[in-house]
């Protein structure tokens, strides 16, 4: 193995560059993309969507989902790298929009880890914590 790692020590830093950038990544947006969620989220029956197509809302949303994309990728690698793979995954659907959105999201928040993690995130940028159906409470 030392051996390999001599012949490929570019992609040593390559992987090693990569993975402070999703840290990094992970560390400054799933936070900020979790504080941003609406309270009731997971409560309310039905979301309100616009269908107005005007330039900005066709922009804005391609500029989130590309943000979704872009988090998935750096949590999906930050769960072989160091840094929050669950919580970018998780900040980085509650961008993306998606068929079976709603159950994907419903299953990660289900794990009680994760539940404790954003309320944690929520209650340190002095939002209310989020509201959960009765059937996903976590333990106190």
């Amino acid at each position: 193995m030392p051996e390999y790692l001599q012949d490929h020590h570019s992609l040593i830093y390559w992987l090693a560059g990569g993975s402070v950038v999703m840290l990094v990544l992970g560390a400054l947006f799933a936070p900020a993309v979790i504080a941003r969620i609406p309270a009731d989220y997971f409560v309310r029956e039905t979301r309100v969507e616009t269908r107005s197509w005007h330039i900005l809302r066709i922009v804005t949303r391609i500029g989130k989902n590309l943000l979704g994309v872009l988090l998935l990728v750096a949590g999906i690698l930050m769960l072989i790298l160091p840094g929050q793979g669950i919580l970018t995954i998780f900040a980085a659907l509650m961008l993306l929009e998606f068929p079976g959105k709603r159950r994907l999201e419903l299953a990660i928040i289900r794990q009680r880890i994760v539940l404790k993690a954003v309320q944690w995130l929520r209650q340190r940028a002095g939002r209310d914590p989020l509201e959960m159906p009765p059937t996903i409470q976590p333990d106190a």
